[in-house]
């Protein structure tokens, strides 16, 4: 399965990439394809591309702030998730997300 999401905490500094790293490497383990783009204080990195968006299978939104750019997932599965719990559990996490898929 090919994921993408999207990772922003309040202060948009350690949770961010601490919950985008956890996700990507739970993921890859699980044999699935994952690109988390971090909102941060510095502003958006590992931004997605609109092909990413496009081929993606779901949408997990690790974020406790708004974030810009939600209108590009209008047509999109996305699953809401606590960032304290992708940093924690994100096994957990891309497992319920990808069950919304089916």
């Amino acid at each position: 399965m090919k994921i993408i999401g999207v990772s922003a905490c309040p202060t948009g500094i350690a949770h961010t990439y601490m919950a985008q790293e956890a996700l990507e490497k739970a993921a890859k383990a699980m044999g699935h394809e994952c690109q988390i783009e971090t909102q941060g204080s510095i502003g958006a990195e590992n931004e997605l591309s609109r092909k990413q968006v496009k081929e993606a299978d779901v949408v997990i939104l690790a974020v406790e702030v708004a974030i810009e750019g939600m209108d590009r997932f209008d047509d999109k599965v996305i699953y809401k998730a606590n960032i304290a719990k992708c940093i924690s559990q994100a096994e957990k996490i891309i497992e319920e997300a990808l069950a919304l898929v089916g």
